[in-house]
C-alpha cells in the first residue's frame, strides 16, 4: 500500500470523527510532542536531540491536518503547509511561535517550494485536489496557475495530473513538477509558466527513466558547473539522478527507505521517509542523512546504516521512543537543526530536532 492510496483511506475514516473527539486527538498529539524531552537519535556525524513541544499551537484556533512541507524565506520565517483549509499557510519563527497564517482554498495542499526572483521571493503549492500548481507571493497573493500539461498529449483528462512536488532552477527559474499520484511524469516549463519538455511515466517494474511514485524532486546545485536532478521514486525505493533535460544519470538504492522528498543543505542531502520495510507499517517513517557521494551517515529515528560490499543494506525504523509516525518533509536551518512535518500523524505540528554531533 503506497501513500496516495493510504491517503485515500485515512481520509475516508478521518471524515467521521466530529466535534470532542477532534479536541480530543489534537490534545492527545500534542502529548506526543511534549513526552520526548531528552530523547536523541541519529547515528555517526548527524545526531539530534528532539526539541519537545516545538511549534504546538491552538488546535481551536490554528489546526492541522496533514502537515506536508516547510520551507523558510529570506527573513528566516518557517513556512508550512497543511491541507486544512481553515489555515493551508502556517508561518512560525524558528523559536516555534507563530507569526502569520493564511490559506483555505487548498483542501489538497501537499508540496511547497520556495523560489528567488530578483528581490521577491514566490512560493509553488501543489494541489493533488484542485489538479494544479499555484505560485503565491509569501502572503497569499496568487500570481500564477499551471493546469494539467496538455500539452505533453500524454494526459487524457485533469484529474489525471496530481502534482506532489516543484523544483526551481536557481539559475534560470525553470519550473520542475513532479506528478507523483498522477500519470508519474516531470514536466519542466519555463519561469513563466511555459511548456518545456516531460519525460519519465509511469512503471510498476523497475526501470531507469519511469517512475513508481515520484513524489519528491530537486535541483541538486553541489556541482555548481553540472547543476542536476534528483528525483524520488519512493515504490522503487531509490532516488534518481537526471540532467535538467531530462536524460538518465544515476539511481541511488535506499532498500526499505520510502523516501519522500530529496532536500540540500550544504553538502548534505536530506530526506524524510513516510514508511519502511515493505510500506504497508504504520506510523514507520524515519529521516535519512546522505553525504556528498549519497552515502547515508545517519537515519535518526531508524535504523543505522550499514553498507556491505558498497550496498546499502535494508533499513526499517528503529525508535523506540516513537519520536516519527509519517515524515513527509524536512526543512534544515542555518544551525542544522531539522523540522520534520509528518503525514496521516494524529493532527501534529512540525517536531524540531536540534543538531548536537
Amino acid at each position: 500500500m503506497n501513500e496516495h492510496q493510504s491517503r485515500r483511506n485515512f481520509l475516508k475514516t478521518s471524515s467521521l470523527a466530529v466535534g470532542s473527539g477532534l479536541i480530543a486527538n489534537s490534545v492527545s498529539a500534542n502529548k506526543i510532542q511534549k513526552n520526548m524531552e531528552n530523547v536523541v537519535i541519529g547515528h555517526n556525524s548527524h545526531k539530534y536531540k528532539v526539541v519537545a513541544g516545538w511549534g504546538v499551537l491552538d488546535a481551536d484556533k490554528n489546526p492541522v491536518n496533514d502537515c506536508h512541507e516547510m520551507v523558510e524565506d529570506a527573513k528566516g520565517r518557517l513556512i508550512m503547509c497543511t491541507n486544512e483549509t481553515k489555515n493551508n499557510i502556517l508561518i512560525y519563527d524558528k523559536s516555534g511561535k507563530l507569526l502569520d497564517a493564511w490559506g483555505t482554498t487548498y483542501p489538497g495542499a501537499h508540496g511547497l517550494t520556495i523560489a528567488n526572483e530578483g528581490r521577491e521571493q514566490f512560493l509553488f503549492i501543489c494541489d493533488n485536489a484542485r489538479h494544479q500548481v499555484i505560485k503565491t507571493d509569501l502572503k497569499g497573493r496568487e500570481v500564477m496557475k499551471l493546469e494539467y500539461p496538455k500539452e505533453t498529449g500524454v494526459y487524457e483528462s485533469p484529474n489525471r495530473f496530481v502534482p506532489t512536488e516543484t523544483a526551481i532552477n536557481p539559475a534560470n527559474g525553470d519550473i520542475y513538477v513532479a506528478d507523483g499520484y498522477g500519470s508519474q511524469y516531470i514536466t519542466q516549463y519555463d519561469i513563466k509558466g511555459r511548456y518545456i519538455r516531460h519525460f519519465g511515466g509511469y512503471s510498476k517494474e523497475y526501470t531507469d527513466e519511469k517512475f513508481d511514485t515520484c513524489h519528491g524532486i530537486l535541483v541538486d546545485t553541489r556541482d555548481k558547473k553540472n547543476p542536476t536532478l534528483l528525483v524520488t521514486d519512493r515504490v522503487h525505493n531509490c532516488l534518481k539522478r537526471f540532467t535538467l533535460d531530462g536524460k538518465f544519470l544515476a539511481v541511488y538504492h535506499l532498500p526499505g527507505t520510502f523516501v519522500c522528498r530529496p532536500v540540500l543543505r550544504g553538502d548534505h542531502i536530506f530526506a524524510a521517509a513516510f514508511r519502511s520495510t515493505d510500506g504497508s507499517w504504520n506510523n514507520s517513517g524515519y529521516i535519512q542523512v546522505l553525504d556528498k557521494d549519497m552515502k547515508v551517515v545517519s537515519t535518526p529515528g531508524g535504523s543505522e546504516p550499514t553498507y556491505k560490499d558498497g550496498k546499502l543494506q535494508r533499513q526499517y525504523k528503529d525508535d523506540p521512543n516513537q519520536v516519527f509516525m509519517h515524515p513527509h518533509d524536512v526543512y534544515v536551518d542555518s544551525d542544522e537543526n531539522v523540522y520534520v512535518p509528518q503525514w496521516n500523524s494524529k493532527k501534529t505540528y512540525p517536531v524540531k530536532l536540534e543538531r548536537i554531533a
